[in-house]
Formats: C-alpha cells, structure tokens, sequence
C-alpha cells in the first residue's frame, strides 16, 4: 500500500499539499478572506448660501486601514449634499453624514445667507468643514468651524454694502475671508486620495457670492461649487461623489452640496463583497456612491 498523506494547516488557515499534488476537478482556490482594509468615507457637502451667501463646506473627509472580521457585514452609508438656500425664501442646510463601520464623517455646513428681511442666518454652520459667512449689513460674518480631523474652518464675510461672502472650508484647507474686495472667498481646498485607483481629490469649499467683481472659485476638487455675482444667476453645485461644498450667490439661490462617498480598498483579487467592485494596481475596490453594507468571505474555496 502506497504512503498515506495527512492534509496540514498553515496559521492563515491554508491548507499544506505534498509536491506536485493537483487540486480535484472542481475546487477552485480563491482569493483568502479579507482581514484589513482602507478606506475613504467622504460625507455631503453643505448647501451654499443665498442672498449675499457664502460658499457651502465640504463634507468631513475621513481616511485610514482598519481590520476587519470574516463574514460580519459592515454598514455603509453615503450622505447627500445639503440644498442650497433660495433667495428670501430658505435658509441653505448642512450636508448629510457618510458612515463605513464605526467611522462617521460629518456633513458639510450651510453658507451663511443674508434672506431680507431675516440676518439670523448670516453666520456660516459648522461640520465637517464649515460654510463660508455671509456678506452683512449687520457687519462682518464669520465661517462656521470644522470637525477635528475631518475639514476647516469656513470664510469670513465682510460686512457692509458691495463686498462679498467668504468660502466654505475644505478638507485641506479654510476657505478665504472676503474682508475688503468684491470677489467671493475661494472654497478651502480638497484632499486627494488613490484609493479609487486613481489620485481624486475630494471635499473641496464652496466659493463666496461675489459683490459685483468675481464669485469665489470652488476649492481643489470641486471646480462646479463655484460662487456667483451679483446679477449673474444661482450659484454653482458641489461635485458629485465627492463632498464638494455649493457655491454661494449674490441676491440668487445658492448651489447644492454634493454627495459623498465611501471606498474600501485591499490587496490582491476579491475577497470580499459590496458596493461597486473594481480591480486597479493589484488592489480590490469596493466603491459606494449609495447606501449598502460590506462584508469579507468567510473562506477561500469554492466548488462548482
């Protein structure tokens, strides 16, 4: 009788097989379980702000590897971009949060307004990163503050008639105050990331309103969230996918927030299920541009 085989474990759990042992015709061996991850979690931007309104912040941007147990689901949820305001009707409103496990970035503040007759709402909101303030004649308005470690802090509006509205924060930079000119502040800048496979950048600011000269530009990341002039329309939306604040307007409606994202990313080939799956540089990428849940195989064989 020829020699017997007794079949071994590795640590990892893969099984030991004696040289030149083929695999039986139809057990596939398949991608492990996945045991880390990195991932993005990007929120909605804030809504720009109407009348003399500041630029919305982005939503809180949050980035890192954590480890992750076989098979547990982990909920995803991607928060929408705040509305802008409509001129003397509606403030504008903070973009909402995007959630992957136990990791919440905050959305984006509201861009101050100044809707006549109320000025209650001229002062940026905070979040992620804070809106940009409002040109005011109640005087100058600050921007709202950020949420450590997820953005910055919005735009000062200059006060008085004529000038303009500062910029929402991004997450890699504050938005400009507007103290004594007639352009709008510029959006804080964004942050890029590979993780989607290639360098985007997300969570840029929202532009200020502009007095009559220039509305703000939308920070790095979010070139549509651009603020407008005095007589030029409604203000520009924040980027799709990507947290980017909404532009304010001058004597307009303010733009929309736009919305976040999550990505999650390991090496080697499928291990794991969820979102929108792609491959790129040796890496698995799960995407989520709406709400679901992410979860690792349970085992690295499968028969057909």
């Amino acid at each position: 009788m020829g020699a017997s085989y007794t079949a071994g474990k590795t640590t990892t759990g893969a099984f030991l097989r004696p040289q030149g042992y083929a695999y039986p015709t139809g057990l596939n061996l398949g991608a492990g379980p996945v045991t880390a991850v990195d991932y993005l979690v990007v929120a909605g931007g804030g809504g720009g702000g109407a009348g003399h309104g500041g630029g919305g912040g982005a939503g809180g941007l949050l980035s890192g590897s954590t480890p992750v147990a076989q098979g547990t689901p982990y909920a995803v949820t991607v928060g929408g971009g705040g509305p802008g305001g409509v001129y003397s009707t509606s403030t504008s409103v903070n973009g909402l949060n995007s959630v992957f496990s136990s990791f919440t970035a905050i959305g984006g503040g509201y861009g101050g307004g100044e809707n006549q007759p109320s000025y209650v709402n001229r002062v940026g909101g905070s979040g992620g990163s804070g809106g940009g303030g409002a040109n005011s004649t109640q005087g100058s308005s600050p921007g709202g503050s950020a949420t450590p470690g997820q953005g910055s802090a919005g735009g000062t509006g200059s006060g008085g008639n004529g000038w303009a509205a500062g910029g929402g924060g991004g997450a890699g930079g504050v938005g400009a105050a507007n103290p004594t000119t007639q352009t709008g502040g510029a959006g804080g800048a964004g942050t890029p990331s590979p993780l989607s496979g290639s360098a985007v950048t997300y969570a840029g600011g929202g532009g200020g309103g502009g007095g009559g000269t220039a509305g703000g530009a939308g920070g790095t990341g979010n070139p549509s969230g651009t603020g407008a002039i005095l007589g030029a329309g409604n203000a520009g939306a924040g980027v799709t996918n990507t947290g980017g604040g909404g532009g304010g307007a001058r004597n307009a409606n303010g733009g929309n927030g736009g919305s976040g994202i999550v990505i999650i990313r390991y090496s080697g080939a499928q291990g794991a299920a969820g979102g929108n799956y792609s491959f790129s540089g040796g890496n698995s990428i799960h995407t989520f541009t709406g709400d679901g849940s992410f979860s690792s195989n349970t085992g690295s064989y499968s028969i057909n």
